[in-house]
């Protein structure tokens, strides 16, 4: 029996595991194999995130409801696994106090069983207290014998922690990425591209090698970064299809012991009805838990968003430095002071948190490739680098979707061009002579546009002083919309 014993001022109780007795907090959920598992690894204090959690519990009811069918768990075990579940998953999202109960550190046993276990506990005990008895009942024999649930024999049915949580990992970053990333991107994507129709007949200066270049519709730059995020979306839709295959159902290290031989694909559907994502079960096992190349396919999707959202904040930052004494063509809204000395100053700080993000994915990225690596976290029959994998991919998920809600209301809503500094510019650069080679020589262009750089005057300007083509003709020639779409 499962004994409470006091310590000052805390109370403890006392439960066994295969490596003996371990004193646990008893008003916790988890049992001694987590509480190895807090005492073993205090690295970060960061836990494993709530989405794997989340997604442990979708597959723990689903493999009792499974088991359950397969004659192999009793219909009142399974029923008080799947309402066990379901209270984990209501108190996530609810930010209720579930979340305590679930401390493992995400710096832990490469392979995460602790986690595993700590799911199993954590559903034990909370079926233990539906039906009354004490926490930590669930080992106990007279309970057992009376119908309780036990952690590894009932919860933990036909499964492993080395396909538990690849498993578990894939259906988190799935749900994320279908739920949060994807519809904050193709937000981004829409306000985008209302700005490129908005500001289709604004021609501004192009820019080459941060040069002057021919000119360039603002609208047509503003395409150009809207496909950049519609690319954006297509790739997310590529990394969640990499995720789909689910090695639950290969137990240890692929072969499937200790399972039925219907158990992966039969969670595997109960988990893509609860998503609504297409999980199946992996065609070969010995790929799904070896390995997480899917994963690493995932970031590395990741890491292609956070390039095109880098480019595009970089972009808007430099057209709207100034306002009086840089480029200016966008006026970036003003949402903070932007300097504890300079008064008036106005910073692009939305730019500047944005960058931030694409560099701090761009690093997990770094993480998750490397602990996929062979001999790393891909070692022989198992991937030894799950948890640390999880937590880099769902956080730049989350990061990602915050910053995509963040460029939407804070950035893009407010960006004004200023037209006028657009048309100036243009009628100042050297480049409005490219369109005067086809005429005249590309030499005699050349020349032209050096000239004008000497004089402090335009092209049009030298251009007309030296008549070297008809008035009417030059204005034909310059004219900066005629410049920004092909002939003919």
């Amino acid at each position: 029996m499962t004994t409470t014993m006091s310590s000052g001022s805390d109370t403890f109780r006392t439960e066994k595991d295969s490596m003996g007795s371990l004193e646990v907090p008893a008003d916790v959920l988890f049992g001694a194999s987590t509480q190895r598992a807090v005492l073993n690894f205090p690295v970060s204090g960061r836990p494993v995130p709530e989405e794997v959690i989340r997604a442990f519990a979708f597959l723990k009811a689903a493999a009792a409801e499974v088991n359950r069918d397969l004659g192999k768990l009793d219909a009142d075990r399974a029923a008080a696994i799947v309402a066990a579940c379901g209270q984990i998953d209501t108190g996530l999202a609810d930010k209720g106090g579930i979340a305590r109960h679930f401390p493992v550190d995400t710096f832990q046993t490469g392979s995460g069983t602790s986690t595993n276990m700590n799911a199993n506990e954590v559903i034990a005990n909370l079926v233990c207290v539906d039906r009354g008895a004490p926490i930590g009942s669930s080992k106990d024999a007279a309970y057992l014998e009376a119908g309780g649930v036990h952690p590894n024999d009932h919860v933990n049915m036909g499964q492993s922690s080395n396909d538990t949580f690849p498993t578990a990992m894939n259906i988190a970053l799935a749900v994320a990425m279908h739920s949060k990333l994807l519809p904050a991107v193709r937000r981004v994507a829409d306000d985008l591209e209302a700005k490129a129709a908005a500001w289709d007949r604004i021609v501004k200066i192009g820019r080459t090698h941060v040069q002057d270049a021919t000119p360039i519709r603002l609208g047509q730059e503003f395409s150009g970064y809207a496909a950049q995020m519609r690319l954006a979306a297509s790739r997310i839709e590529r990394a969640i299809e990499a995720l789909r295959p689910l090695a639950l159902g290969g137990t240890a290290v692929g072969t499937g012991i200790n399972t039925h031989r219907e158990f992966g694909s039969r969670v595997a559907s109960k988990l893509a009805e609860r998503t609504g994502i297409g999980f199946f079960e992996a065609a070969n096992h010995f790929e799904a838990q070896h390995t997480r190349d899917g994963v690493v396919e995932a970031s590395g999707c990741l890491k292609t968003v956070a390039v095109s959202m880098s480019k595009i904040a970089s972009d808007i930052r430099l057209m709207g430095c100034g306002p009086r004494c840089g480029i200016g063509e966008l006026k970036l809204p003003a949402v903070q002071p932007g300097s504890s000395i300079m008064p008036g100053k106005v910073n692009p700080v939305i730019c500047e948190s944005v960058m931030m993000v694409c560099c701090q994915v761009i690093g997990n990225d770094a993480a998750t490739t490397t602990a996929g690596l062979g001999g790393i976290g891909g070692l022989l029959d198992l991937s030894v680098a799950m948890p640390v994998m999880a937590s880099c991919t769902l956080d730049s998920v989350n990061i990602l979707s915050g910053a995509c809600g963040m460029v939407v209301e804070s950035l893009l809503t407010g960006l004004e061009p200023d037209e006028q500094r657009c048309a100036s510019l243009i009628e100042g650069s050297l480049a409005m002579c490219t369109t005067l080679a086809p005429v005249i020589g590309y030499d005699k262009a050349s020349a032209l546009a050096k000239q004008a750089f000497a004089e402090g005057k335009t092209v049009r300007q030298v251009a007309t002083e030296q008549a070297l083509v008809p008035p009417e003709e030059l204005d034909r020639l310059l004219n900066p919309m005629s410049m920004t779409e092909p002939e003919g």
